[in-house]
Parts: structure tokens; sequence; C-alpha cells
């Protein structure tokens, strides 16, 4: 079975013409799990998939990564697929997206819903089951401590979500030739991973294998490029090495 992952958008909050950003794990050409919902990310994935979403991960709250849940809600709740999405939260997340998202009173003018009658809810934080696959997750430095975790696959991939560099946990998460998915843009600050951050932090090794995206615009994005580095596209389609076997995880 092929696993390969799908970029529906790499931009940064300001960069609408790159789309937000999210990613889709793709096992045999199907869709698996959607990693972000920014508020232009459901109507790409029914665009390339015909469908909606039926399990979702989010590495943190910033509403250029849920800012599609609303939207999700609705299409879920009105559409042909009434199944509920599964929605994997790190449990330190789940009262802020509560407060964030969930709490708006009415969400319908006839009452009667929950916002959470079209998802299913799954508090995680060390990982989760999806399918018979365990999915690792991390934390990253975005903001505040304990505010975004990214999500690896043991074996396959390795995703940071928003983040500053973070050696101490791509040195746990992504050693076992996995490709990593890494936020960078054409200069640093103090939430985000510059070029020049790159080369200090990682040693080669693990830079031969980074997928860059989150840029502010097309021109970081090819000076980055130009710089030697892969990068993400809207659209792009990555194989991954296969993820390994929960067998062999533990020896």
């Amino acid at each position: 079975m092929n696993w390969s992952l799908r970029a529906l958008g790499t931009g940064a909050a300001q960069a609408i013409a790159l789309g937000s950003s999210a990613a889709v794990l793709q096992r045999g050409g199907q869709p698996l799990l959607l990693i972000d919902c920014g508020p232009d990310v459901p109507g790409r994935f029914l665009a390339t998939y015909g469908h909606l979403p039926t399990a979702l991960y989010l590495t943190h709250l910033h509403m250029d990564h849920v800012g599609g849940l609303e939207e999700l809600f609705y299409r879920i709740w009105f559409g042909d697929q009434r199944a509920p999405c599964r929605l994997f939260v790190h449990a330190d997340l789940v009262p802020l997206l509560q407060a964030r998202l969930a709490d708006f009173p009415r969400l319908l003018a006839e009452g009667g819903v929950q916002f959470w009658d079209a998802f299913q809810l799954i508090p995680v934080s060390r990982g989760f089951w999806l399918d018979g696959w365990w999915f690792e997750i991390f934390e990253s430095r975005h903001h505040r401590a304990r505010s975004a975790f990214g999500l690896a696959l043991p074996g396959s991939f390795a995703w940071t979500g928003d983040t500053r560099p973070i050696p101490e946990a791509l040195a746990v998460h992504a050693v076992r030739g996995e490709r990593i998915f890494h936020d960078c843009g054409l200069r640093a600050n103090a939430s985000h991973t510059g070029l020049e951050d790159l080369d200090r932090e990682y040693p080669g090794a693990l830079r031969e294998r980074l997928v860059l995206y989150h840029q502010a615009s097309r021109g970081d994005a090819d000076a980055l490029r130009e710089a030697g580095y892969t990068v993400l596209e809207a659209g792009d389609c990555v194989a991954l090495p296969p993820p390994m076997p929960v067998a062999a995880m533990a020896g």
C-alpha cells in the first residue's frame, strides 16, 4: 500500500494566495487523516476528494489552522455525510477550542444542535490510534508553551505544525528516515523558523529530509528553493516511506 502526503495549502496566515497550511495523509491514494483546517480547507478537501474528511488532527488553535471548523460543521450537519468527523485534539487545547468555537450561543437559529454533534471529539496526549496505526504527538515551540503540537507516524513522516526549531523533539520522533514537513519562512521570528535557523539547529542528514512549508509569499518559497531546500506547494503529493509496524516499534 502506497503512502503519501498531499498539501492542500502551504501559506502563513497572511499568504492567502498560498492557501492555509494543511495536508492530508493518504494511503493507497485515499485520504486517511486531515491535518489542520484553516478557512479555505473544507472547500479544498471537498474539491480534491469529492467528500468531507472523516478524521482530522489539529496542531494548534490559531484561526488559519482552525477557522474552517465552523464551515465543516455546517457541511457535515446539512450535507449527505451525517457521520461525525473524528477530531483529534491535544487535551491541553480542548478547553480553549471549546471557548473559541463551540461555546457560541445558538449555532443554528432554530437551536437543537451543539457544535460537537458534527464531530467525535477525541482528546489525546502522547498519541492516538487511527485505523490500526499509532500516531505520536510532540510539543512544538509556537507562542506559549503547551499550545502547539506536531504529529508523527513512525517510519513515515513528521509534521511540525507552526514552530521554532525543535531538534530535541525530532531527535525522538524523526529518527527512522521519516520525511519531515517543517514550518520555515525566509526570515525567523519569535514563533516561526527561518532559513538561518536550519543550519544552526539541524544536522545535515536531517536537513536532507526536510520539506518546508508556511511561507509568507511565493517569492520567499522560491528563495528557500534556491537555498537548496524542498518546498511544498498546494497540490503537491509527496511519496512517503511506509510506516513502521507497531510490533516493530515495540521491539
